[in-house]
């Protein structure tokens, strides 16, 4: 009973030309970021840096390392735009169209219909990730060669790895930007299930998703950190650690596992709410 309407669903977000917006916008951001590493500075503060600290540069300015550099400002940007652009959408333009009342004239709950759209959404989330990642390693490949990683996020991680040990954490790395990217969606869902434009749902969860940056970066607010979902999007670089602090990812996991549920039932409570005749 819910096969259907969930192929139904991702038949439907994948046979946008608009889902495929963020896929290429990774691929030309990659490219161009790659371009600039290469032929810019920014290649030779890195060597400086490793240097600084008694590692030999040739032996870690590879792909997996650039790969790394190039997903932190995709990830802080471009990822919280384009899963924001698609859970605006799911229910908002559907609504817009007036086929919301078609699909719901057939036997379907309101709860089924948007639990499916909600689940077409975390595959879309994990999709868009999984070429995020991807095409950063392969692209990065091509330019630098297969040797170990370095990592350096100021104030969180300074670590290098082997190229072995560097993949496993890379992998696991892209679950958690998975869950980040689902929760984002989710707070454009949410928003998409009450009665406005498509347009509207997306911008005010980015604004709430900006209000929580600003917010962090004002020093009154620090003691308060752990309450914005900005410090929990972070754990995917604490993989990276030494030692991995596991308690702080297991708890943001638990965090953003609680605010995806959490958007999808607010949501659901005001769609079923919603008059759909008028």
């Amino acid at each position: 009973m819910f096969y259907h309407p969930l192929r139904n669903e991702l038949w439907k977000l994948f046979g946008k030309k608009r889902t495929y917006i963020g896929f290429g916008a990774f691929l030309l951001g990659q490219n161009a970021m790659l371009l600039a590493f290469r032929f810019t500075r920014w290649q030779e503060h890195m060597e400086r840096l490793l240097r600084g600290n008694g590692y030999l540069a040739e032996e870690y300015v590879s792909a997996l390392t650039v790969a790394v550099v190039m997903l932190i400002p995709q990830v802080i940007l471009l990822m919280p735009l384009y899963a924001a652009l698609v859970g605006g959408d799911l229910v908002a333009k559907e609504a817009e169209d007036g086929t919301l009342r078609m699909i719901l004239a057939r036997p379907i709950s309101r709860f089924r219909l948007l639990l499916a759209k909600w689940v077409a959404g975390i595959i879309f989330s994990a999709s868009l990730v999984l070429v995020l990642g991807v095409t950063a390693l392969i692209f990065a490949r091509i330019w630098f060669p297969w040797r170990g990683m370095f990592v350096f996020a100021p104030g969180m991680v300074f670590n290098v790895f082997s190229p072995a040990d560097g993949l496993k954490l890379y992998v696991w790395s892209h679950l958690l930007m998975t869950l980040n990217a689902s929760v984002i969606l989710a707070l454009a869902f949410m928003f998409s299930c009450f009665n406005m434009k498509p347009a509207a749902a997306t911008i005010l969860a980015l604004s709430y998703l900006f209000v929580n940056l600003v917010v962090e970066g004002i020093p009154f607010f620090e003691a308060y950190h752990e309450w914005l979902l900005p410090y929990h999007f972070r754990c995917w670089l604490l993989v990276y650690a030494d030692p991995i602090a596991w308690d702080r990812i297991i708890g943001s996991v638990v965090v953003l596992v609680a605010a995806n549920l959490t958007a999808f039932l607010i949501g659901q409570a005001a769609f079923q709410a919603r008059d759909l005749k008028s």
